[in-house]
């Protein structure tokens, strides 16, 4: 009888959790928009007007805009890398592509977060963008331009979002050693590259590429959060960021 009964509870219980994901995956969304401390102190500095912030932001611009005119190669590979290996689109394409993946392995719930948290940062930074309506820097000499108003920085955001995304993922595929060091460190590298490109090339100011990784991070924890929840109503174990999102994607059997 006992053992009759477990199937169908486990069942149960699993759909329980499923219909809760789904909420808290879209209030996680919210959350993420509404209370990022760290993005909101920076939104109201950006706001206000604060003086050393526009003095530290003029001084960047005015040094690696120098630098860019005196060294005309350096500029170029600075365009290459953020034109085509780090563009948004290149990004979101490589989320696309791991959804898709995970569609296929049946992995329901961890596509629906992939997606989700995707979706999810590319609205909330055109929101903010256009709420802020804040210029970009006016250079003499530009080496670039780019389209849009400046706050955050969507090259920064989208960075930030899809690479965590697809770490999160993909991290229990990775063996355990120095080879998931190279990702973490790869990964890493990418963000805070992705953010020097755009300063490095007049298109952002400092404090924009600041935003958007704080305004990234933000989503990325709020809709993990909201996995890590299901994970614990489902009746999994809790897993850590040394893990990744879903240990069990390594399992032979898809998850059903």
């Amino acid at each position: 009888m006992v053992a009759r009964a477990t199937g169908p509870l486990r069942r149960e219980r699993r759909a329980r959790a499923d219909r809760r994901f789904g909420v808290r995956l879209l209030g996680a969304v919210a959350v993420a928009a509404l209370s990022a401390v760290p993005f909101g102190l920076l939104l109201v500095l950006v706001e206000g007007r604060w003086r050393p912030l526009r003095v530290m932001d003029a001084g960047a611009a005015r040094r690696l805009h120098a630098t860019a005119l005196a060294h005309p190669g350096w500029t170029s590979a600075l365009r290459f890398l953020s034109d085509w290996v780090w563009d948004p689109a290149t990004l979101r394409c490589l989320v696309a592509l791991l959804t898709a993946w995970l569609l296929w392995r049946r992995a329901w719930r961890l596509a629906a977060w992939s997606g989700v948290t995707a979706v999810a940062g590319a609205l909330t930074g055109l929101l903010v963008k256009t709420v802020v309506e804040r210029a970009r820097p006016s250079l003499a000499d530009p080496v670039a331009q780019a389209p849009g108003f400046s706050f955050p920085s969507g090259h920064a955001m989208t960075a930030t979002t899809s690479l965590a995304i697809l770490m999160l993922v993909l991290l229990p595929l990775v063996p355990r050693g120095w080879l998931r060091a190279l990702c973490w460190g790869g990964s890493v590298l990418s963000v805070v590259g992705v953010g020097f490109t755009r300063v490095a090339l007049g298109v952002h100011w400092f404090s924009d590429v600041v935003g958007g990784w704080l305004l990234g991070l933000a989503v990325v924890a709020s809709t993990a959060w909201a996995f890590e929840a299901w994970r614990a109503d489902s009746g999994r174990r809790r897993s850590s960021v040394a893990q990744g999102l879903e240990p069990e994607l390594t399992e032979a059997v898809p998850e059903r």
